[in-house]
């Protein structure tokens, strides 16, 4: 990203790493980190707590960009080879050479480190189920040499922090961060769908797989009806947590923005696939803004 404090202030050598973390590319943490709040939010209506956990949101926080960091730096290690190949990705520190691959292999150890030291600051149970997400994240990056949906594996990683808030406070799993994980996972699929319209026609030459090329004409309406579940899924759980009127409205904001997002795609419009992408945080935002203020709401009661 240019002009990022990354390119302006890091000191030289550290600036290929950090770009390897996509520190300089903040929209996946927060993509990782917004189901996990949400999951918090939840978690809260249903123990009628007035906030949720703020120990929990910053440790999620932290861990989120230290897992994403791990991700990403793991992806580029398998996919270093087709990175080449895309116009976008062929200058990406392992790909063009700043980095040799046995040092971004201990660069993903510490951040593997730095987000383990943060898990192991919930209970067992939360625990458990956080070390379970290490399976699809560890997958997803051959997923689309073999898979014309990879992005399913990727929602299947993505969506994890949609167990972990409820887990964090109620030390099990039910229904409620069941139906949030399972519309994460489409709202996932959507959005990695639209961001996949920028390699198009790089992945065509390449022969690389995506939900993109996929759905080909069928684009908008592959992604509405991703968003559509999406919203629903997650408005079931809200309903089932005991969310009320505050929580319905937040829902339906986050629904709005989804339907904006439909409307405003334009196959082979990478710049606009782009800024649609990226306006998932906003998204994501809001209907955390809206689950944590019913449960505002239902805690001054």
């Amino acid at each position: 990203m240019a002009g990022h404090w990354v390119d302006r202030l890091a000191p030289q050598g550290w600036r290929p790493y950090l770009r390897l973390a996509r520190i300089d590319r903040p929209i996946g943490w927060w993509l990782l980190l917004l189901p996990c709040w949400w999951s918090a939010a939840l978690a809260a209506i249903a123990a009628d707590r007035t906030l949720p956990d703020p120990v929990h949101c910053l440790l999620f926080l932290v861990g989120a960009v230290a897992m994403r960091g791990a991700g990403s730096t793991y992806n580029d290690i398998a996919d270093r080879d087709l990175d080449a190949q895309v116009e976008r990705t062929r200058l990406r520190p392992l790909p063009s050479g700043q980095i040799r691959v046995r040092h971004a292999v201990l660069f993903l150890i510490a951040q593997a480190l730095v987000g383990l030291a943060v898990l192991v600051q919930f209970n067992e149970a939360a625990i458990i189920v956080g070390l379970f997400s290490l399976a699809p994240v560890a997958v997803y990056p051959f997923m689309k040499r073999i898979m014309s949906m990879p992005q399913f594996v990727l929602g299947l990683a993505f969506s994890w922090g949609a167990l972990m808030g409820w887990a964090a406070i109620f030390a099990r799993l039910d229904a409620v961060p069941l139906l949030l994980y399972a519309g994460t996972v489409f709202w996932v699929i959507g959005y990695d769908t639209i961001y996949a319209v920028q390699d198009i026609e790089d992945d065509e030459i390449a022969g690389i797989r995506s939900s993109a090329r996929l759905f080909g004409r069928q684009l908008k309406a592959a992604v509405g009806i991703c968003y559509a579940l999406a919203a629903l899924l997650v408005a079931l759980a809200a309903w089932r947590a005991g969310a009320g009127v505050v929580g319905a409205c937040g829902v339906a904001a986050f629904a709005g923005h989804l339907g904006w997002q439909v409307r405003s795609l334009r196959e082979r419009d990478g710049a606009g696939a782009l800024r649609l992408f990226r306006s998932n945080r906003d998204a994501g935002l809001i209907l955390f803004a809206g689950l944590t203020a019913d449960a505002l709401v239902k805690g001054l009661l």
